[in-house]
Order: C-alpha cells, then sequence, then structure tokens
C-alpha cells in the first residue's frame, strides 16, 4: 500500500518564511489591504502587548480555515474598551506566563463589547497581506493552517452579545476575503480538538454566522461544495475522532475504541479503508472527504448498530438530549431534526451524508441556499 503525503503534510513542510521573515505587503491584492479597511483592529502595539519572548514564524500560502473558540472567561458586562484592552493583557500574561507560550495563543480576540484586538504579534500584518501567517497555539494541529479567532466569555448555555457576533462577523469576512477562503472554512475548536470550546449554545450560532460572512462577501452558491468534512488527521482529538472510530467499527474494525485519541490503531484502520476504497491513502491518516462519505452509513428507523451510537455520541456532546445505546430511538430522531432545521436540511429525522457531515462538524450547502444567489 503507498502512501502519498497528505495535502497537510505538504503545508507543514511547505513554504515557511523564517522567523521574522514575511513577503513584501506591495505583493498583496487583497482587497482588504489598505490600513482604513482593517482599522477596526486593535494591534499589539495599540494596546500595549509584552514582546515575544522568543521569534515567531510566519507561513506563506498555508491558511485554509478559520477556528473559532470561546476564552472560558467571564461574562462580564463591562463592555468598555478599557476592558478589551485589560483582557487582552490578562489571555497574554496567561498564555506566556501559565502555559509558557512565546506571546498570546490566538491570532485575534474579540471582547463581548465587540473590540477586536490583535492577539499574537505580527497576525494583523500576516492579516493585511493575505500571503502569510503567523504560526499560532490556539488549537493542535491546525496552527500552521488556521486563523484562530477567541471570543471573550463562556458560552455553554448563554450565547454571546450581539456586539460579539457583530464584530466576529465581520473580522471573519475580512479574514476570508484576504486569504481567498470562505463561510465554509469556519469551524469550532471541538471540531479538532478535545474541549468543550466554543461551547454549546455558540456552536449552535454558527450556521447563521456562516452565512452572514457568506453574504457579506459576495459568495455565490454555486461556489459552495456540497459537503466541508473536517478533515482530521493524527494530530486531531475528541469527538470528531470518536465519531470516526465508531463508523469504521461499523465496517468491522471493531479493534477500535471509542475514546477521543487519533491512536495508531485508527491510523491503521483509516489507511486500510482507504487503500480498500480507491482513496488516496493519506500518510497521516487525514479523513478525506471521500473517506468520510464512503462510510456514511445511513440511518433510520428501526436502525442500529455502531453507526447509529456513533451518531448519537457526538449529538449527546453537542447538547442534545441522546443516550449512547446504538439504537435509533425517538429522542434521537428528534435531535436528528433539530439539527437538520439548524443546517437548512430537510427535517426528515433520516441520517444521510448530509446529515453526517454536519453531526460530526462539517459545513453543508444546504446552510446558505436561503440566502445566496
Amino acid at each position: 500500500m503507498a502512501l502519498t503525503p497528505s495535502r497537510r503534510s505538504l503545508f507543514k513542510g511547505g513554504l515557511v518564511a523564517g522567523a521574522g521573515a514575511l513577503l513584501p505587503l506591495a505583493a498583496t491584492t487583497a482587497a482588504y489591504a489598505d490600513d482604513a479597511s482593517l482599522d477596526f483592529i486593535i494591534d499589539c502595539d495599540e494596546w500595549g502587548a509584552r514582546p515575544p519572548s522568543s521569534a515567531l514564524v510566519m507561513r506563506t500560502g498555508t491558511t485554509r480555515k478559520i477556528v473559532i473558540h470561546h476564552m472560558a472567561f467571564p461574562n462580564v458586562t463591562d463592555y468598555s474598551r478599557e476592558q478589551a484592552i485589560a483582557l487582552a493583557h490578562r489571555c497574554q500574561d496567561l498564555h506566556m506566563d501559565g502555559n509558557g507560550w512565546s506571546d498570546t495563543g490566538q491570532h485575534f480576540t474579540i471582547s463581548r463589547g465587540g473590540y477586536v484586538l490583535e492577539g499574537r504579534h505580527r497576525s494583523f500584518e500576516g492579516l493585511k497581506s493575505g500571503l502569510a501567517q503567523v504560526q499560532s497555539a490556539h488549537c493542535v494541529g491546525e496552527n500552521t493552517q488556521s486563523i484562530g479567532i477567541e471570543n471573550e466569555g463562556t458560552y455553554i448555555t448563554e450565547t454571546p452579545p450581539q456586539a460579539l457576533l457583530d464584530s466576529l462577523v465581520k473580522l471573519s469576512s475580512a479574514i476570508c476575503t484576504q486569504y481567498k477562503i470562505h463561510a465554509h472554512n469556519m469551524f469550532g475548536h471541538w471540531d479538532w480538538n478535545s474541549t468543550q470550546c466554543p461551547g454549546i449554545a455558540f456552536y449552535r450560532l454558527f450556521p447563521e454566522l456562516r452565512r452572514r460572512v457568506a453574504v457579506a462577501i459576495g459568495t455565490r452558491l454555486s461556489e459552495v461544495p456540497d459537503r466541508t468534512w473536517p478533515d482530521i488527521f493524527t494530530s486531531s482529538a475528541g469527538q470528531t475522532v470518536v465519531a470516526a472510530k465508531y463508523l469504521l467499527r461499523n465496517q468491522g474494525y471493531t479493534n477500535l475504541n471509542t475514546t477521543g485519541t487519533f491512536d495508531a490503531a485508527l491510523l491503521a484502520a483509516i489507511q486500510d479503508w482507504q487503500g480498500k476504497h480507491g482513496i488516496t491513502v493519506e500518510s497521516d491518516g487525514t479523513m478525506s472527504d471521500p473517506t468520510w462519505e464512503t462510510l456514511a452509513a445511513g440511518i433510520g428507523k428501526h436502525d442500529s448498530g455502531e453507526h447509529v451510537a456513533g451518531a448519537q455520541f457526538v449529538l449527546k456532546n453537542k447538547g442534545y438530549t441522546v443516550d449512547v445505546t446504538g439504537v435509533y430511538d425517538w429522542n434521537t430522531k428528534m435531535a436528528i431534526k433539530e439539527m437538520q432545521v439548524l443546517h437548512g436540511l430537510d427535517d426528515n429525522g433520516k441520517i444521510d451524508v448530509d446529515t453526517w457531515c454536519a453531526i460530526v462538524g462539517g459545513i453543508v450547502k444546504a446552510e446558505f441556499a436561503t440566502v445566496l444567489a
């Protein structure tokens, strides 16, 4: 079985400008490139950030997605600029002094008052260029290929203030424009790692946030793929990994456990499945779109098995009232219908390929059908 380097591996080993290097800003052709268009961002100098403790690495041509977080900080009612700046300092101190990182982990921070601040130094510089991003520390496995946005607050049961949501749409629209990515490239932290971030209540707003961004950047419906799956790989963890294991167990790979660890057994199972189905075998076990599509077994009334348990596991983690029994029951049907409505799908309570994509953290074209021409 010949192994092909994954697209992620190519990004990892690809065009890396050495610490401190970046392509000239004059080379950019991005629409937001002039400073006035991005003047809503408070940069590190403006909020008085500490200098990084070590050199930062800039990577060119790797940016593929946005990863959205909540900070798990208090839901304060002080919406002032002063609070936003204090937040940026507190976050940087926590990341540098507590975590031992070289700088703030994320690229950008949004306060509950809607102020947008640069997080890691040179994030603003990279955004203006549209050609490079500073390597970050916000999401394991995604730090070289995604822009991380931290949002002040904790959103497991509450949703963010409108000012924060509006600023998130504005910032995400600028990121998409600059880096030539799309609203269907916006994900949550827990799609890649084992965490409660960005929170159940916040995550359920993501389809609407993506729609707003798609409209803001002038996306046409024809530009949106039918499905964009989370391309997890060996550095990933959490509920999406568990879902992949359940789907493979359903196909006979019963040696797989159902923890959220991307272990050697999962890597071997993915590669074996890819090889047997004529799919490019990824050296790092990337769950490519064809891999997901061939595993996404349909679920309906009276069905039972590992695939049902996998769907129930993810739905339960996302706050739906279901138990992981492996049996398609009334609560499972109601949760699926609710999930389908959220993503613009036909709410028939059956799990087809589109519904599987939405369940495991992917993005479906149907999300955008009501707002895009």
